[in-house]
């Protein structure tokens, strides 16, 4: 079975359905990653030397929607756009551990990487090396335990949803790292709107989680 799908795919891009466990890219030649994986596909195609630029990245225990530019202006169009954090709308759905007070929030909070360990943390406004990180979240569903939220990130930090939500006491579930193990990570990209870098129309894609969701809608 294939660790990916590949949902959409013209002279300039691809959009591709990453599934959870398949890293995007990985450091060792032995490990099959996403990025090999197309390129592979690309060349049994008849392709020669594909170009493949990858647009945003997922953590691997995270599913969800990768965007991938075939060729160097599409690529540089595309980062562009994932930065600015307007041209670009990035949507996730997640279930956490409890059920927040508000319907919806944005939060806020400065978050600082430790590259030794592949983590990161909240620290204190100003803390040197830190960064400012926002997202808005939205309930879905709650069956009191857990709840399903709707998540617009709206910026782009290291491990930033599963950090930010975990400091407001509401871990993500299945996140190991950050709150409690026991099951897959609940977290999918699961939306994104852009502009084509070609055409400049706007397309939208969207797929749904694999996980499983509480039911009580709100």
């Amino acid at each position: 079975m294939k660790k990916y799908k590949i949902i959409y795919d013209d002279q300039d891009l691809l959009v591709v359905c990453k599934f959870a466990g398949l890293a995007v890219q990985s450091a060792r030649v032995s490990t099959p990653d996403l990025m090999s994986l197309l390129r592979n596909e690309m060349l049994e195609r008849g392709e020669k030397k594909p170009y493949l630029g990858l647009v945003n990245r997922l953590d691997q225990p995270v599913e969800g929607i990768v965007l991938i530019g075939k060729n160097e202006k599409a690529a540089a169009d595309l980062s562009r756009q994932v930065t600015d954090h307007i041209h670009m709308e990035k949507w996730y759905q997640t279930v956490v551990c409890g059920k927040p007070e508000q319907r919806e929030d944005t939060l806020v909070d400065y978050l600082l990487k430790d590259s030794r360990t592949n983590t990161s943390k909240v620290a204190k406004e100003g803390t040197p090396g830190s960064k400012r990180s926002e997202l808005h979240y939205e309930v879905l569903a709650s069956d009191g335990e857990k709840t399903l939220l709707r998540i617009r990130l709206l910026t782009g930090r290291h491990h930033q949803i599963r950090v930010q939500l975990s400091h407001a006491g509401l871990p993500i579930c299945g996140d190991a790292k950050y709150g409690k193990a026991g099951g897959p990570l609940c977290l999918c990209a699961y939306k994104v709107i852009f502009s084509h870098p070609r055409t400049g129309k706007r397309m939208e894609f969207e797929v749904n989680p694999t996980f499983p969701v509480p039911s009580t809608a709100l």
